[in-house]
């Protein structure tokens, strides 16, 4: 599973954290291991990529910790370290999962062609979450504390397709 938080809804837009977990849609195990970055905001609006003035607005009315964790300077990590540690993080996942593909394939893709780096998954390992929870029901706590942080949604998220996928009894083939 796959996240972003961003400064924009455009493909072209900031990226301000990237979140992802690996696990097992055919179990109720916990997420394994997660990745979190937070990215050089700089160096992307350097390149060119585009601040959203009423998505800067919304992250500027959200709570404190909530607001810092976006849009703090500290720890943040440049585009290639993001790019090369994603990278070795996604080797061997058969499917990547995102709340949304449209969203965060769309805004990584670009992104990866700006840089002319290729993409590390292919078009068919692409899987969205917000269509199974739309037909088959969103197990997820509303109003949940974590809210807007990557990777506390990539675990909320993986955790809730094991939770339609078990409810369906859909099993590996």
């Amino acid at each position: 599973m796959l996240d972003l938080e961003t400064l924009g809804t455009r493909p072209g837009c900031v990226i301000l954290t990237l979140g992802a977990v690996k696990f097992d849609p055919y179990t109720l195990s916990d997420p394994g291991p997660g990745i979190y970055f937070r990215v050089d905001v700089d160096e992307q609006t350097t390149l060119g990529r585009e601040v959203q003035e009423d998505t800067l607005q919304w992250w500027l009315e959200q709570v404190e910790e909530v607001r810092e964790e976006a849009l703090g300077e500290h720890d943040r990590v440049s585009l290639d370290t993001m790019y090369r540690d994603l990278n070795r993080f996604l080797v061997g996942a058969n499917n990547i999962w995102a709340q949304g593909p449209l969203f965060d394939f769309a805004i990584l893709e670009h992104l990866y062609r700006q840089m002319g780096w290729p993409t590390p998954w292919h078009y068919w390992q692409i899987r969205d979450s917000r269509t199974l929870f739309g037909v088959h029901g969103d197990p997820r706590v509303k109003g949940k504390a974590g809210l807007h942080n990557a990777l506390e949604d990539c675990v909320s998220q993986a955790t809730a397709v094991q939770q339609v996928y078990n409810r369906l009894g859909i099993e590996k083939q």
